[in-house]
């Protein structure tokens, strides 16, 4: 239940007009990977499709674009690895190591895939390296910003519980020292 609130979690902050916008700090990548880590791999399909179905939302009612679904591919199949990538290196074991190369591994792939496909599949950059190279640069910023969102949201997800489980070890423990 509680993977179906983040799911829920990253669309509301992708939906809800805040000043996070601006900065590209969204809660996607890190509930992507809590999802991945708590629910079955093929309930993977259940996050692409709230997913997409929010992209399209967004693209037709929102900023009143044509809605052309090969423009999303790309997008939906990197929605469907994340979530395949916290299953695979989180759902059985969860530490801090395992969790950062998660969030650097989303972050990154979003970033490179992304990119890519915006230099490949528009006008906006010159089809040479260095308009590849241009690309890139420019996204720059976004990337650090998706990356530090990525990182808080995975971080609190994952984190807050093993805080949680280790206080209530050490008060369990010292409620023993005391009692004994």
């Amino acid at each position: 239940m509680i993977a179906y609130l983040v799911l829920l979690l990253a669309v509301v902050s992708r939906i809800v007009p805040l000043q996070t916008h601006a900065w590209n700090f969204t809660a996607v990548g890190g509930s992507l990977l809590y999802f991945g880590a708590r629910r079955s791999r093929w309930q993977t399909i259940i996050a692409v499709l709230v997913l997409a179905a929010t992209d399209f939302y967004l693209t037709h009612f929102v900023y009143s674009y044509p809605f052309r679904i090969n423009g999303y591919l790309i997008t939906w199949a990197w929605y469907a690895g994340v979530c395949l990538l916290g299953h695979g290196l989180l759902s059985r074991k969860t530490s801090a190591l395992r969790v950062g190369a998660a969030v650097l591994t989303s972050a990154t792939s979003f970033f490179v895939i992304s990119n890519l496909a915006v230099w490949a599949g528009s006008a906006l950059y010159a089809h040479t390296f260095a308009g590849l190279a241009e690309c890139y640069t420019v996204a720059l910023p976004f990337y650090g910003n998706d990356l530090v969102s990525t990182a808080c949201v995975a971080g609190a997800l994952f984190g807050l519980p093993a805080l949680a489980r280790r206080l209530a070890d050490a008060n369990n423990h010292g409620s023993n020292s005391a009692a004994a």
